[in-house]
């Protein structure tokens, strides 16, 4: 859902040829399956396009992202151990903690939950999270991209819109 929602807003800003989206999970467990259905009808309903085929992430990508983003706490821990070196595990951040509310949900509450076991609901929710954090990613990317600034974007403080010291 997030590199189709994600997707979507970077090129709405005219950024698709300046950044670069996709996505992958923590394990191999699905690789080379679509996405699940519940998933695509979700996407499709928000107006979004979803040509999604699992894969696993590989150490070896972090040289080439200078940003990661996992969906929740299980899933940061997994990527930070992968990376090779501590800046590449700087580079990954919880997709939640770019939204607006971010600061009043404490980092606890920042995981996207797993909706694979539970109702058609729980992916609407979900998509409704990534929606909202969407917006803040997009401010925090758009403002790397006009910098030039080679780091991760960091979070947005959603007091000031502004970035925090990562």
């Amino acid at each position: 859902m997030v590199e189709s929602v994600f997707r979507s807003r970077i090129a709405e800003e005219g950024l698709a040829g300046l950044v670069e989206v996709d996505s992958a999970g923590t394990g191999g467990w699905h690789e080379g399956d679509g996405a699940d259905p519940r998933t695509v009808a979700v996407l499709r309903a928000g107006g979004y396009e979803s040509t999604h085929s699992a894969r696993q992430f590989h150490a070896s990508w972090f040289a080439d992202r200078d940003l990661v983003i996992a969906l929740d706490s299980g899933h940061l821990r997994e990527l930070r151990r992968l990376a090779p070196t501590p800046q590449d595990a700087a580079k990954v951040r919880l997709l939640r903690s770019y939204a607006a509310d971010a600061a009043d949900v404490g980092e606890l509450g920042l995981d996207v939950p797993d909706p694979y076991y539970g109702g058609f609901e729980g992916f609407e929710e979900c998509l409704e999270m990534i929606e909202k954090a969407a917006d803040g990613l997009l401010e925090a990317v758009r403002a790397a991209v006009t910098t030039g600034a080679p780091d991760a974007p960091a979070p947005l403080s959603p007091a000031s819109g502004t970035k925090e010291n990562a």
